[in-house]
């Protein structure tokens, strides 16, 4: 899908979108968020969010400078989730919001025009929605069920994803349940990206993780 629409979002070309690191320090295994994300970048991941909620301001912040710090040189770019303040503070290239954060156009408005703005869709009514909006692309959410992210709607599985790519031509990126025995599944369901979460935060050798998966994706 990826070369069936738009081949730049603002400010980052799609194919960044590819496969899309979700960042979790409590699936890390004692290692750090920097760590794991340096092996997962040697392996192929082609996007960053850090989306760490109990992380206060300033921790949060230190940990944005230091993926920023990491990811520059390899012109990945930093995604912050939710935090509009972090994002600003540490130069970030997109941010990415939930159906509860701060309102699209409250971010835009704040945000410099070269930012861009990822939102998570739940709903059919969420896709609908979205068309109103300056928004960027679209984390469909989440497709499995998943430990990672419990505060969502009911999964929308493969036919749903379908639905979402028949309604709009923003590109999608998928996420929830995400991992290499599926991850092709997706990509044929209509998503332009992968996001994911414990398939590269939780895997022994994330940079072997990252590297399988791009090879099925690239495969497709």
């Amino acid at each position: 899908m990826v070369d069936a629409i738009a081949k730049t979002t603002r400010g980052v070309p799609l194919q960044a979108l590819r496969l899309y690191l979700v960042t979790d320090q409590f699936c890390a295994g004692g290692r750090t968020l920097t760590d794991v994300v340096a092996a997962a970048v040697q392996g192929g991941v082609t996007c960053v969010q850090l989306r760490e909620k109990l992380l206060n301001t300033r921790d949060f912040l230190a940990q944005a400078l230091l993926l920023k710090a990491l990811l520059a040189p390899h012109g990945i770019p930093l995604v912050i989730n939710d935090r509009i303040d972090v994002a600003l503070a540490c130069g970030a290239q997109g941010v990415h919001l939930g159906q509860g954060d701060m309102p699209v156009a409250q971010a835009r408005r704040l945000l410099p025009p070269d930012v861009f703005i990822g939102l998570s869709v739940e709903t059919m009514d969420d896709v609908v929605r979205s068309a109103l909006l300056s928004v960027d692309y679209l984390g469909v959410s989440p497709i499995h069920a998943t430990p990672t992210k419990t505060d969502t709607q009911t999964p929308w599985g493969l036919d749903g994803l379908r639905q979402v790519r028949s309604a709009t031509a923003l590109p999608l990126v998928a996420i929830g349940g995400i991992h290499a025995g599926n991850a092709r599944a997706v990509l044929a369901a209509g998503a332009d990206g992968l996001a994911v979460v414990s398939a590269l935060c939780s895997a022994p050798d994330p940079r072997a993780a990252a590297v399988a998966l791009r090879k099925l994706m690239d495969s497709d």
